[in-house]
């Protein structure tokens, strides 16, 4: 008798975890790319650095255009069938790459990866919001919000080996066999989606996203999201090469500090002070970081603590924006929309950032760094303010 209740309790775990590893599938999108990119300019030995990059952008740049549209047709598509449908497309473009077609194909199929990335990052997060049970929230959507980093750590780690056994197509082939074994792991394991709704119409759309954005509600995690997306993707970047002889340990412990934080203490505040104020108060706690870094910039030891803790308050941003999903947004075509919009604004920050920075430090070195951090860890909190006192106003 005890094996039941003990099997419900493991099997929204394993859902849950199942999505994760889907969602680092997703991930590897960008990062089998830009992990691999001296061997793939080499495979496409007439094409540029600008071109080249922009093998590993224009994933992220379908998901700045479609974001919020995807969050729309997720809620009418079904949850399950948008998660296992982008699993599966990814598999097959990412197969359909070991070829190393000409340059427009390869292009072509990654754009299309593009949409089969949106489905997954629009998708994972809501059904793990609704599969977990209330006690699990604030962790099971601060692991969801690592999968990026860990999905870049991990990467890293295989890509040398996977290269050495086989090239670029053994690369793009275990992409593709990731992604099938989690469409076949989670059809059978996830919930059925309940019946369609109604299709969704194109002159539908404008309205409907100005509703998204209108929305205290289904607009704040994200509204708050981007300015941790500007920030962060920008300061793992080009943060390590300002810090010299420093450069490996920061560029090393900036991501980890941060994931740490986010699965603990994140989660313990999560259940105690809600999402929103965390997400608040990791900014602040940024804001408070960015300036010790600039005062103690001579002082290596004391400098790299600062920095250390403006990876953990960024590690804080990031989870409870995730956990402000469900929180924020009891019905699941909401949560819907709030997983596009953060893919949307999302997507915004982390294109948008590295540039700005990069000039910022070209200028005024160390100083560029405070001078982008503070004015965005202000605007995060202000946004959440402001959020907060609509949604209050709205109640009443």
């Amino acid at each position: 008798m005890p094996a039941e209740p003990a099997q419900r309790r493991l099997l929204p775990a394993l859902q849950i975890l199942a999505i994760w590893a889907a969602g680092l599938g997703a991930a590897a999108q960008f990062g089998k790319i830009s992990l691999a990119y001296g061997r793939f300019a080499a495979a496409y030995p007439g094409q540029g650095p600008v071109a080249m990059g922009f093998m590993v952008s224009i994933v992220g740049l379908v998901g700045l255009a479609l974001g919020t549209t995807a969050g729309l047709l997720v809620e009418r598509a079904g949850l399950r069938r948008t998660l296992i449908a982008g699993l599966l497309l990814g598999a097959v473009l990412s197969a359909l790459e070991a070829f190393l077609p000409p340059y427009p194909v390869m292009m072509a199929l990654r754009a299309a990866e593009g949409l089969s990335q949106l489905a997954i990052v629009v998708a994972g997060p809501v059904l793990i919001a609704q599969i977990a049970p209330l006690r699990w929230q604030g962790l099971a959507m601060s692991l969801w919000a690592t999968f990026f980093g860990v999905s870049f750590a991990l990467t890293a780690l295989v890509v040398p080996g996977i290269l050495a056994l086989g090239g670029l197509q053994a690369l793009l082939l275990a992409h593709a066999g990731w992604l099938t074994f989690f469409a076949m792991l989670l059809w059978p394991m996830l919930p059925a989606d309940a019946r369609g709704g109604r299709a969704l119409r194109l002159v539908e759309l404008p309205g409907l996203h100005a509703a998204i954005y209108r929305s205290p509600s289904v607009a704040a995690p994200a509204a708050g999201f981007v300015f941790y997306t500007v920030t962060y993707v920008a300061l793992l970047t080009l943060l390590p090469p300002l810090a010299g002889a420093g450069r490996e340990a920061v560029a090393f412990a900036l991501p980890l500090v941060s994931i740490i934080a986010s699965l603990s203490l994140g989660v313990w505040l999560i259940r105690r002070v809600g999402a929103v104020r965390v997400v608040q108060g990791g900014f602040a706690l940024g804001l408070l970081a960015v300036l010790a870094m600039r005062v103690f910039w001579g002082e290596p030891g004391v400098a790299f603590g600062a920095i250390l803790v403006l990876g953990a308050a960024l590690g804080l941003v990031q989870g409870a924006s995730f956990a402000a999903i469900p929180e924020l947004n009891a019905a699941p075509e909401d949560r819907a929309r709030a997983a596009g919009a953060v893919a949307q604004l999302g997507n915004l920050g982390t294109a948008s950032g590295t540039p700005i920075l990069a000039a910022l430090i070209a200028g005024l070195g160390i100083n560029g760094a405070v001078v982008f951090v503070a004015p965005l860890c202000v605007a995060g909190i202000a946004m959440h303010a402001w959020m907060a006192a609509r949604r209050r106003r709205s109640a009443v």
